[in-house]
């Protein structure tokens, strides 16, 4: 297994991980505590870590977004909480989700291991959320709280790259998402108003998109040997069954 192909078969594993603490009831209780939308949660609990910057920046930074979306969670975050605190406590929320569901995951120690230099490894330029994150000091030592930060760091920089690479390819971020498999109802989902432009034209520039993800984000699965890139992917793999069985 190459270091792209552990980036590419980690993909999908990390965004259903992810995806699993995301829709959890705990972390949509938070938003409902701190008066948030579920929009607005999620821009800010995301893009938070970067601090009090303008929605412009959190638009750039996120890339997929619509940045008129953007705007409105960030400001109708803005008149109740800073965004940093929505992100310390959307990190306080992951320690516990990853303390309670992954703590008692087998091979945690092993998964620890892999996950943390694949982390280190990471090359942060132009991966602003990324970095942000990274730099978040992380409040649980618990093994399962840490093994749910890195797996988070880890989707954040696949998030990360993928929208470098979509740019490089010469797509937009609009044209991106209506190339890939949800089309115009992903674009919906991301705030996006129609008319949206036609796929047909444009799905090889996504394909060679994806592929130029898997290589920048296989720069940091390069750390590890081809056997423990394969044990990684056993490992996720193990996981994301456990979480969505």
């Amino acid at each position: 297994m190459t270091p792209e192909q552990a980036a590419a078969n980690a993909r999908t594993g990390l965004a259903t991980i992810i995806g699993a603490f995301a829709e959890s009831p705990q972390t949509l209780r938070r938003a409902r505590l701190l008066g948030l939308s579920g929009w607005a949660y999620h821009v800010s609990a995301r893009a938070g870590a970067l601090g009090d910057v303008r929605p412009e920046t959190v638009a750039a930074a996120i890339g997929f977004i619509a940045p008129e979306a953007v705007v409105d969670g960030w400001e109708a975050t803005a008149k109740s909480s800073a965004p940093m605190e929505v992100a310390t406590w959307h990190l306080h929320e992951l320690c516990t989700w990853g303390a309670d569901q992954i703590g008692g995951f087998p091979r945690l120690t092993r998964l620890l291991e892999l996950a943390r230099r694949v982390v280190d490894a990471v090359d942060c330029a132009g991966l602003p959320l990324f970095a942000a994150w990274r730099a978040m000091p992380v409040p649980d030592q618990a093994p399962g709280a840490q093994a749910a930060v890195l797996l988070h760091l880890l989707h954040e920089q696949r998030l990360g790259v993928h929208v470098v690479a979509v740019r490089a390819s010469g797509l937009s971020p609009l044209q991106a998402i209506i190339a890939g498999p949800e089309g115009e109802t992903g674009a919906v989902a991301f705030g996006w108003q129609p008319p949206y432009p036609a796929a047909g034209p444009i799905v090889r520039r996504l394909m060679w998109a994806d592929s130029v993800a898997d290589a920048l984000a296989g720069q940091a699965y390069g750390t590890l040997d081809t056997a423990e890139r394969v044990e990684l992917a056993g490992l996720l793999e193990s996981l994301t069954h456990r979480l969505t069985r």
